[in-house]
């Protein structure tokens, strides 16, 4: 049976500048893609988060270049956190699967990898 399903990945940029963000931003949602079989009409909605020193540009538009066309997405800044990594851009996509939760794949890119083996809180931990 067909469910709705969260996966996650996070990543950094190398500066807070347009190109940057966008390759940081295509290359975590490439990997999601791959890792999960995810087709673009399976692609319910996605959440995009990033810290407040990334303002150069729209996570999201990474994912329109990548064909989402007719998905619904958003973008927002996270909480400033203590030790939180900087430059990170982190995603929350809600796909449209047979796959049961366990066998999902996330991805942590670019010194974000701490984020899920140290348990920490938030939109993705």
């Amino acid at each position: 049976m067909t469910k709705v399903r969260g996966v996650r990945g996070a990543t950094t940029a190398a500066e807070n500048t347009k190109e940057s963000i966008l390759k940081a931003t295509k290359e975590m949602l490439e990997r999601l893609i791959e890792a999960n079989s995810i087709e673009a009409n399976d692609v319910a909605s996605a959440v995009f988060t990033a810290t407040q020193d990334i303002n150069a540009e729209f996570p999201a538009q990474a994912a329109r270049r990548l064909g989402w066309d007719h998905v619904a997405l958003m973008c927002a800044h996270e909480m400033a956190v203590k030790d939180a990594p900087a430059m990170c851009i982190r995603a929350l996509v809600l796909i449209n699967t047979d796959k049961p939760a366990k066998d999902l794949k996330n991805m942590y890119l670019r010194g974000a990898e701490h984020l899920r083996s140290r348990g920490m809180p938030g939109p993705l931990g």
